[in-house]
């Protein structure tokens, strides 16, 4: 994947980190969750939930991402499995998180998951001013000009 894309999806991600997922094996719907992020670990994502959540026992998942302000859609394929270090949980953990397990990372019944990024499809519609422009005055707008898309590893 372009590394324009990667960083620009990484920098949109951050400051909007939901994303629905959903397990590949199962029927259930997808459902959003909060990414917990890591600006140093580009391979994978977290999430804080309980252990008899629809995605809670983990597997092969699919995850679909759409920043605040659509400027980035994804479409994001890999694995989740228990996070079994506990400063990687630790370094997770905040007050945001502690609301919804008020038990406390000591809990039990919270599952810290990795989602373990296998491949991804990004695309970007950040049109630039010529672009806006173009499709405010109904002008034809160019291949590159509405955006970007990639496939590969974010």
């Amino acid at each position: 994947m372009d590394k324009d894309i990667r960083e620009h999806f990484w920098k949109a991600f951050q400051t909007s980190p939901f994303i629905m997922m959903s397990l590949q094996a199962g029927h259930a719907h997808a459902e959003p969750m909060t990414a917990q992020l890591d600006k140093d670990a580009h391979h994978a994502i977290w999430f804080f939930t309980k252990r008899d959540n629809r995605i809670g026992g983990g597997g092969k998942a699919m995850g679909q991402v759409m920043t605040r302000g659509h400027e980035v859609f994804a479409c994001i394929d890999g694995t989740l499995v228990e996070e079994t270090d506990p400063a990687v949980r630790d370094k997770h953990w905040n007050n945001a998180v502690e609301a919804w397990f008020p038990g406390g990372k000591a809990d039990a019944s919270v599952v810290m998951l990795r989602f373990e990024i296998e491949d991804a499809e990004v695309w970007t519609s950040e049109m630039g001013l010529k672009g806006a422009f173009k499709l405010l005055t109904g002008k034809p707008i160019k291949q590159g000009e509405a955006g970007e898309h990639a496939l590969g590893a974010v």
